[in-house]
């Protein structure tokens, strides 16, 4: 049946309309957000190349291209994708050792990863990273942060820490008069004002590295399409790709935290990898989530899509045709942006005194775990999973001394009724045999575990255990109790976990 075309019209106003296309203000929101967003990126791609070992324009190609992409295809409305340092680390071994042809063929192969990991349901294991952890991330974040400005503040001229403090103190105030335009927008534009009519000699964005004056332009990899280059970059591959889903899944955790919205994670996961794709094919160093620039994006208040593809959009035309203009930019200006960004993004209140005094020392020791692998390798990821194994040790602990074993012994002596309760896994299981009196008890003995769940092999081994301890000298074990999972692990198992069977 065809649609006529009067009823067209009708239907696609049905249609739900972007948030951005029905409020003016929004859209002025999202709009000035994306600027902001796109300056900040500028010195932190030409840093992240740096740290890559590439020219300059691969950086910025790449955050182009991620953002403008990630804005389509991820589960995450206004954050930010972009060349970052956790992906430069890892992809750097394969610029020093193969060329940029090899880096190419890597970021791509690690897009077809993400693609594949995403489609698995690798977001669901978000769900295993405890809030300790969570909050050790966003305070290792703010500490990286505030950390990166300081080489932009290291032997530097006089004049630049007078600039630093005049922009913060623009951020700080500027929101008093008016929250028309953002505040970082304005201490960059006034600044970068200052600085040209003064004629003041400071750092700017163009010290960093040249600035591209053309487009990108898509095409394969120059590198042999054999199995030997397929071994060369696949352990790279998969790092990158791994790296870069736990980098942007946290990140949007935590917007999802901020803003109270919920994200889809694993659209958000092949989102990466759709990005990472194009941006290969477009010669890009690829990419993932960036927190910083998210967190200028969503403290400036933007909430949809359109912040995140005119970040990547503003950034090109940026660099294409006003890059002697963006050159001029002091870096006094970007590094009072970030220097508010990470003040604003530490958690205050997880460190105040009667906030630890009442927290579980165990949840403290993970925050601070976390903060400190992360700030001292650098590497968000790392510290996440460190964070968690921790966080995974310390719970099994407390659950293991859970545990409980009591005797009731028949007034006629015939048997003895052993109540077990608790999660029997693992970490309780060796204790658990150790609780019962193999030598004293009567010739029954009755284990109920009514109160008790059996969690894995190594419980229904030590339940094997106790009933062959018994069974040595004579005594007959009945167990009962057992709910619907417990019964079927056991009844599974039970006997079968020993080479003697």
């Amino acid at each position: 049946m065809q649609t006529s075309p009067s009823s067209l019209p009708a239907r696609l106003r049905r249609l739900p309309r972007p948030p951005w296309l029905s409020s003016p203000k929004v859209f002025r929101v999202e709009v000035l957000a994306g600027l902001v967003v796109g300056l900040a990126l500028i010195p932190e791609a030409i840093s992240f190349s740096v740290i890559a070992g590439v020219d300059p324009k691969v950086g910025l190609f790449a955050a182009c291209t991620m953002a403008m992409v990630i804005a389509f295809v991820g589960g995450r409305p206004a954050m930010i994708s972009a060349s970052t340092g956790a992906v430069a680390l890892v992809v750097a071994p394969v610029v020093r050792q193969h060329g940029l042809g090899h880096l190419i063929a890597t970021v791509i192969l690690a897009g077809v990863f993400q693609v594949v990991l995403g489609s698995l349901g690798v977001a669901r294991l978000m769900r295993f990273v405890p809030r300790p952890v969570m909050v050790g991330f966003v305070n290792a974040l703010g500490i990286l942060l505030f950390t990166a400005q300081i080489p932009n503040l290291h032997d530097v001229p006089w004049q630049v820490y007078p600039l630093v403090a005049a922009g913060l103190a623009m951020m700080v105030f500027f929101p008093r008069l008016t929250r028309a335009v953002p505040a970082p927008l304005v201490s960059i534009v006034i600044l970068t004002a200052v600085t040209l009519a003064a004629g003041i000699a400071v750092p700017t964005v163009g010290d960093k590295g040249k600035l591209p004056s053309s487009l990108p332009v898509p095409g394969l990899p120059d590198v042999p399409f054999s199995v030997h280059t397929l071994t060369v970059i696949a352990p790279y591959a998969l790092a990158m790709a791994l790296v870069g889903l736990m980098e942007s899944l946290m990140t949007a955790k935590l917007v999802d935290d901020i803003t109270d919205t919920h994200s889809n994670k694993t659209r958000e996961s092949i989102g990466q990898g759709i990005a990472n794709i194009v941006t290969g094919l477009f010669g890009g160093m690829g990419g993932c989530a960036m927190i910083g620039q998210t967190m200028i994006n969503v403290k400036n208040g933007a909430r949809t899509r359109l912040s995140t593809f005119l970040a990547g959009f503003f950034l090109l035309i940026l660099c294409i045709v006003l890059g002697p203009v963006v050159s001029d930019i002091p870096m006094a200006a970007l590094v009072a942006v970030m220097v508010l960004v990470s003040v604003g993004t530490f958690d205050w209140h997880s460190v105040k005194p009667a906030t630890l005094k009442r927290m579980p020392v165990g949840e403290t020791a993970v925050m601070v775990i976390t903060v400190t692998v992360v700030v001292a390798t650098g590497n968000l990821s790392i510290g996440v999973v460190v964070g968690t194994i921790t966080a995974m040790v310390i719970f099994a602990r407390r659950v293991a001394h859970l545990t409980n074993v009591t005797a009731v012994t028949d007034p006629d002596g015939d048997s003895v009724v052993y109540a077990v309760t608790g999660e029997l896994f693992f970490a309780s299981c060796n204790e658990l045999v150790s609780r019962f009196d193999y030598a004293g008890d009567p010739g029954k003995v009755v284990i109920d575990l009514t109160g008790a769940h059996v969690w894995d092999a190594s419980s229904v081994a030590a339940l094997d255990a106790i009933t062959t301890r018994y069974a040595g000298r004579g005594k007959t074990v009945e167990i009962i109790g057992l709910n619907e999972d417990s019964a079927r692990m056991h009844g599974s198992l039970s006997g079968e976990l020993t080479g003697s069977n």
